[in-house]
Parts: C-alpha cells; sequence; structure tokens
C-alpha cells in the first residue's frame, strides 16, 4: 500500500495496523474519518529522514480490523497505546489530521506520559460548534439512513460507525484541554471546514499552543500543500 507494507497489533479482538518507516525519535501519525495512512504519503518520505514514523489505520479504518465493539475514540486511543506498548515506545510526537486530530486530543488526555508534543491539524472539540453547518448537518440525515440499513447490512453498519464518530461527541470539553501540557501546534487552512473561532478557542485553552493558518489552504493542507506543511511540522517539532 502506497510503497509501505504494514505490520500489525492484536487490540482485543481487532487487529490494528500500522506502518513503521525511518529512524529516530517516534513520530505518530493519525489519518481522517474514512480515511487511511495512505493519506500522509506526501509527509511519510520526509518526515521519514528525520524521525521514525509510525502511521496508525485507525481501527475500522484501511487495513485495520472493525472488531465488534463498534467505534469510538476512546477505544482508537485505547489501541494506539496497545500499538505504542507494543514497540516500547514510552514518549512520542503526534500528529491527527481532522479526527485524527480529534483521536490525538483524546489521547493526549488520557495517556498524556506518552506525548512529547502534539500537531492538530484540523482538529475539533465540539462538532455542532466546531465544523460549518454546511458540512456538518446533512451528516445526520445520512447517519440516519445507515443506521436503518446497518440492522440488515454490515456494510452499511459499518459505514454508520464511520460516520458516527463525526456525529457524536466524543466525551472531551473545552476545559479538558487545559490538562495538555505538551507543547501544541495547531495548523488549519484559511477555508478550513473548522470554524475559526472552535480553533482559536483550542489554542486559547491549551497552555503552550500556536496556531498556523495556511494562505488559501483548505482542510487538506498536508495533501495539497505539502511542502510548507512538511517544513511547517518539522521546525516545530525541532523547536525553531
Amino acid at each position: 500500500m502506497f510503497g509501505y507494507e504494514p505490520e500489525f497489533v492484536g487490540c482485543g479482538d481487532a487487529r490494528i495496523a500500522y506502518f513503521d518507516v525511518g529512524r529516530g525519535k517516534p513520530l505518530i501519525l493519525l489519518h481522517g474519518n474514512g480515511e487511511d495512512s495512505s493519506y500522509f504519503k506526501a509527509q511519510i518520505p520526509e518526515f521519514s529522514r528525520f524521525y521514525r514514523v509510525i502511521a496508525v489505520d485507525s481501527r475500522g479504518h484501511g487495513q485495520s480490523e472493525r472488531g465488534s465493539q463498534g467505534l469510538s475514540f476512546a477505544l482508537m486511543a485505547q489501541d494506539l497505546k496497545a500499538v505504542l506498548d507494543t514497540l516500547g515506545i514510552e514518549k512520542a510526537f503526534i500528529l491527527g489530521f481532522s479526527d485524527g486530530g480529534n483521536l490525538a486530543i483524546k489521547f493526549a488526555l488520557t495517556y498524556p506520559q506518552y506525548v512529547d508534543k502534539l500537531i492538530l491539524n484540523g482538529a475539533n472539540v465540539e462538532m455542532f460548534r466546531g465544523i460549518k453547518p454546511r458540512i456538518q448537518l446533512p451528516l445526520y440525515p445520512v447517519y440516519g439512513l445507515l443506521s436503518v440499513l446497518g440492522k440488515r447490512s454490515g456494510k452499511a453498519a459499518h459505514k454508520r460507525d464511520v460516520l458516527g464518530l463525526m456525529v457524536h461527541p466524543y466525551g472531551v470539553k473545552m476545559e479538558d484541554l487545559a490538562r495538555i501540557t505538551a507543547p501544541t501546534l495547531l495548523i488549519v487552512g484559511e477555508h478550513d471546514l473548522i470554524r475559526e473561532k472552535q480553533t482559536r478557542e483550542i489554542a486559547a485553552r491549551i497552555p503552550d499552543s500556536r496556531v498556523e493558518v495556511f494562505r488559501d489552504g483548505d482542510h487538506f493542507v498536508a495533501a495539497r500543500q505539502p511542502a510548507r506543511f512538511n517544513r511547517t511540522v518539522i521546525e516545530f517539532l525541532m523547536g525553531r
């Protein structure tokens, strides 16, 4: 897949796939909703020049199995901990995009001892207030339809569970962010689907954080402005 072969860790009744590339301090990559690690195909070759890149397919995504427990950020945070424990990684840089950013937040709050620095690209905390209405509102009737179809179709049930990650709150409130002590970089596009007010509030709540806005960028700046995205991330991780 995109030039790299996956490895697997057993997490309960599901195998979680990850791609382990390069050497150095571990840098974990977490993709967005309905995607997989190939989203970072423009990042992995560059980042692996400096770091040991571990790109994880979230449960029910890519080559990772869904298991029987449904999908939730809490469960995916447990999966990520299991991957790091299996690899003997005690501390790492964490970069999450979109839902992967939400997972990074959940992980940093649940297992803070594992997080050195945190990069949140297009993450949100309060979905209804955080995502622009033209993006968020159409999700609910689709989710409702999939919930009905999912009673008879395993494929529809899987799509329901994946979409549910964008519909249901994931157990994090704005006031929780004060507990994140890791230095944090928030990256968003000027025309991101995340409301600017949400991004600014997240940054204001995390004690050691800053925001980088990509001019003329949208939600997918890593894929569409990879040179700038990669440079911004590496400079932040190197403390420049």
